[in-house]
C-alpha cells in the first residue's frame, strides 16, 4: 500500500524518495499515479504526491510538464511516466 500525502511548500518533496507532482483533473497524472503506485510498491517505497496548484513555486516550475516524477530529488520522468525508467532510478 502506498503512503500518499498532499503537501505543499519547499519541504514537501523531502518526505519520500519518490515524488509525483500532479494537478487535479490531469489525465496524464492519473496514468502516472498508477505507474508510481505499482513500481513504488514493488520496491517497498512510499511515495508523496504533490498537487502543484497548492504552491506558487511548484506551479511555476511544473505547470507545463506535469506529471513529473522525481526520485531522491532528481527528475526521472515527465508527461508519460515509464515503469522502466522509474525502476532504474530506484535501483540506483
Amino acid at each position: 500500500m502506498s503512503n500518499i500525502e498532499s503537501l505543499s511548500g519547499p519541504q514537501a518533496h523531502r518526505t519520500a524518495r519518490v515524488v509525483l507532482f500532479s494537478r487535479p483533473g490531469c489525465h496524464l497524472c492519473e496514468a502516472a499515479r498508477a505507474v508510481v503506485e505499482k513500481v513504488a510498491a514493488e520496491f517497498g517505497e512510499p511515495y508523496t504526491e504533490i498537487d502543484i496548484t497548492l504552491d506558487g513555486e511548484h506551479l511555476r516550475a511544473y505547470a507545463d510538464s506535469i506529471p513529473v516524477v522525481e526520485v531522491d530529488g532528481v527528475q526521472v520522468d515527465f508527461w508519460r511516466v515509464s515503469e522502466d525508467r522509474l525502476r532504474a532510478a530506484l535501483r540506483r
